[in-house]
């Protein structure tokens, strides 16, 4: 298997960590189990706490025993990027520099996170970097499964490109006003006792642009059709998302906060989105034109990496 293909791997797999890790982490602050281990990089001192092991402190381990294996899978990526760098594309080594330096910038947050006690800016920020990371490795997963563009057939449509990227904007900043929403506990003081709701009100508010400019994304590229309607399983699968996201949302609220497993499932949807939403728009055509149509429709099937 060439290596860049194995690399492609390499990045499918770390999207599924990363989506892990942000989810986790919600988990984590839902379950206020953000200081179950009271220590950094330890928790109680130890590499894997035995006694003190509970559901809490098995979040906050598992969270940061993940990170550290993203980290290292990071540090393999860009010891592969430089070793083959006349093999791969020139852009992959730079890329894979700035993702560990990302990385390194995110484990110093969680540690600020754990060592000053939660502060709100500090927590939003960890997970603004966390998502920046899944949909940079999301995209990059499917630069790499794309062949080296030949011909202008290989480039997916500038429509293609500019809907996808503002349908993962939008969705993105929805994601960090939730977040924002979320690390200030300000939904819990609005419905128990009328408090920050500003930040509940703004959050329902651009959840409507968001879902709309994904659906628009999903509907022109199914009436554009060629190219782009092949791409249906990955359009249908987002779409299907953001309903399920409003459903959630919706559930959560009327159940006043009270089931963290909603919580936590409307967090990974949310994750699950920016990672699709990515994949999408940095997808590339596998074939030119020229290419048999047989081999063009069976190539439409291959499953998103991330």
């Amino acid at each position: 298997m060439p290596i860049r293909h194995r690399l492609a791997l390499l990045a499918s797999h770390l999207v599924v960590a990363l989506v892990a890790l942000v989810v986790i982490g919600g988990a984590t602050r839902v379950m206020e189990a953000g200081l179950a281990c009271p220590d950094w990089p330890l928790c109680y001192g130890s590499l894997l706490p035995g006694r003190q092991m509970n559901v809490q402190v098995f979040l906050e381990w598992f969270h940061r025993l993940d990170a550290f294996v993203i980290g290292i899978a990071l540090l393999v990526q860009l010891g592969a990027a430089w070793w083959w760098r006349r093999q791969l594309p020139r852009w992959l080594l730079p890329c894979s520099v700035v993702l560990v330096l990302m990385v390194l910038v995110q484990g110093g947050l969680g540690a600020l996170t754990v060592l000053n006690l939660l502060p709100t800016g500090v927590v939003t920020a960890h997970l603004v970097l966390g998502l920046l990371l899944v949909a940079l490795m999301s995209g990059l997963s499917q630069l790499l499964l794309a062949p080296q563009p030949s011909s202008q057939a290989q480039t997916s449509p500038l429509w293609w490109r500019l809907l996808g990227g503002l349908s993962l904007l939008a969705v993105s900043a929805q994601c960090l006003l939730g977040g924002r929403m979320a690390t200030s506990w300000a939904a819990k003081r609005c419905l128990d006792a009328g408090h920050s709701c500003q930040w509940l009100h703004w959050h329902r508010t651009a959840a409507t642009p968001a879902a709309l400019s994904v659906c628009l994304f999903v509907a022109v590229a199914l009436v554009a059709g060629g190219w782009a309607r092949r791409q249906w399983p990955l359009l249908l699968a987002v779409a299907s998302l953001v309903f399920l996201q409003i459903a959630l949302g919706v559930f959560t609220l009327r159940l006043g906060l009270a089931q963290p497993s909603l919580t936590v499932a409307h967090q990974l949807v949310a994750c699950l989105l920016v990672a699709l939403l990515a994949a999408l728009t940095c997808r590339r055509p596998h074939l030119s034109v020229q290419t048999d149509p047989a081999l063009l429709d069976s190539s439409s099937l291959e499953p998103c990496h991330g």
